[in-house]
């Protein structure tokens, strides 16, 4: 064990060392599609066609049969793109199952829209459909109309703007809506909106219109985005990408729920983001990567990290988010965000700042059970949860929530793991023992015992899973489709099963459970 734990420390800080690069995160279904489709020519691009169709479900559908939500904007984008591949091995089969999978799908959107929805569902479900009346004909495809009040709200403020400045949210969906290379720009990693998709899309406008100078700098984007899958096909692209502020924010704020934050043997590593973190962190906030606009989610989890490492960060770049007693990720967004209010109350608690009425509004947010599953930026209701507790904990040494633990341990499957889909994820797990882990501390004996016992199984169940620098393959966070960040889930793997481990050696304080 004592050799595993020392496997996992190395690889945790081989993974931290590794983030100046942008980022990484898994091949998206979506964005591949979309890029194929403005690509235009099948020519050069039979590899990413090829790895397009390898991802069709049984069902004929694309994306996880576990959370159908989310498998629209894949479907739609990869029946679209491989209408451009007829003359391709298997393509016209899978275009014939897509077909009747999409007249199968009950439409999500036929009545109201669901409070996860995924990013830009306004504005890319409407398009696509569109998109395929015209290629496909009269079908009887979903309509999604609870959305259509959405996108021409949007598109009348659209309409307004000449050109949206470098970094704005509405550029990450640009490809759903935009039509003259006018109006945006690449920003300075070449992106229109850190989206491939829409950097794509612009790309193929500009070619049109003999928008040139900027064309390299969008290739060359599209490149290194493709790289950042570690699929080693071309035109295979990511959902989002760089991710150069939230990827070195969550996997530090990951170690503080493992209690890893403060391990020596971390230590420099952790210097090192924490140093750049305080650098870029400004009165404005910080977003997802460096030319984003900025989020109260990633500033407020940027203050944590901070905070966690010494530093005395001030809290005006969180409260320009705050309207009322609430946190908005992104101002002007469609709905709130419940993770975005854990990671502002831990923030506040964090630095000593009052914090009332986020608190209430995080303990509102619970299901009958006292877990929190409601979360528009991650499917699984044991993401919340693991920082909802932490936070709720911050500063009360003798907090205790018996309903949530108890309903935490009822939810441990058979096989030791946890999962929202119908099978145990390693990252969920993860997420189950850092609930346990904060929870552990402040139970009775009884208590203890019962964690204790989880974690035991869990254990199991991760060793029988875990390889040395496994790639994530699971996509559980929400963007326009469910998406993998894989170092950052990696990350959550192994500090979890490093806290498993550990777990019948640990003391309270966070720098004395760090001995080796």
């Amino acid at each position: 064990m004592n050799a595993l734990s020392e496997q996992i420390l190395s690889e945790l800080r081989r993974l931290l060392s590794e983030m100046s690069d942008g980022g990484r995160v898994g091949p998206s279904v979506y964005d591949t599609a979309r890029a194929l489709w403005f690509h235009g020519n099948v020519t050069g691009r039979q590899d990413a066609y090829a790895w397009l169709l390898a991802q069709q479900q049984a069902d004929g559908g694309w994306g996880s049969a576990d959370f159908s939500r989310f498998r629209h904007a894949p479907t739609w984008a990869a029946l679209l793109a491989l209408q451009r591949a007829g003359s391709l091995p298997g393509v016209a089969d899978a275009v014939q199952a897509a077909t009747q999978f999409l007249q199968r799908q009950p439409d999500p959107y036929a009545h109201a829209v669901p409070e996860d929805a995924p990013i830009g569902a306004e504005l890319i479900l409407p398009q696509l459909c569109g998109e395929a009346a015209s290629l496909l004909g009269d079908v009887a495809f979903p309509r999604h109309p609870a959305l259509l009040p959405l996108r021409q709200a949007c598109m009348v403020k659209l309409g307004t703007v000449a050109t949206l400045p470098s970094g704005h949210p509405l550029l990450h969906s640009w490809e759903a809506w935009g039509t003259s290379p006018t109006t945006a720009f690449p920003d300075d990693d070449g992106s229109i909106g850190i989206s491939p998709a829409a950097t794509a899309a612009w790309r193929a406008y500009a070619v049109t219109q003999a928008s040139t100078p900027q064309l390299g700098r969008a290739d060359e984007y599209l490149q290194m985005a493709s790289r950042a899958t570690r699929s080693g096909i071309e035109g295979v692209i990511p959902n989002v990408w760089p991710i150069n502020v939230f990827e070195p924010c969550w996997s530090l704020y990951t170690l503080h729920l493992a209690g890893l934050f403060a391990h020596p043997a971390l230590a420099e590593a952790v210097r090192v983001i924490v140093a750049q973190l305080d650098a870029r962190l400004g009165v404005r906030g910080l977003g997802p990567a460096l030319h984003f606009a900025a989020d109260a989610d990633d500033t407020a989890v940027a203050l944590c990290v901070l905070r966690l490492a010494g530093r005395d960060p001030a809290v005006d770049a969180l409260r320009q988010f705050e309207i009322g007693e609430l946190f908005v990720t992104f101002p002007g967004e469609r709905n709130s965000s419940v993770s975005t209010n854990i990671h502002a109350l831990h923030a506040l608690r964090l630095l000593g700042k009052p914090a009332v009425g986020t608190s209430a509004y995080v303990e509102a947010n619970r299901n009958p059970h006292g877990l929190w599953e409601n979360e528009k930026w991650h499917v699984s209701w044991l993401y919340p949860t693991a920082h909802a507790v932490a936070a709720l904990a911050q500063g009360k040494r003798q907090w205790r929530d018996e309903r949530a633990l108890a309903a935490l341990l009822l939810a441990q499957r058979d096989d030791g793991g946890w999962g929202a889909g119908r099978a145990s994820t390693f990252e969920e797990t993860a997420y189950a023992l850092f609930t346990l882990h904060v929870m552990d501390g402040s139970e009775e004996p009884t208590g203890r015992r019962r964690i204790a016992q989880a974690v035991a199984r869990a254990r199991e169940w991760m060793l029988a899973r875990h390889a040395a620098h496994a790639l994530p393959q699971t996509p559980l966070w929400i963007g326009k489709e469910l998406y993998c960040p894989t170092r950052v889930v990696r990350v959550a793997e192994l500090a979890g099963l490093w806290l498993a481990l550990r777990w019948g050696r640990r003391v309270p304080a966070e720098g004395a459970e760090a001995t080796p």
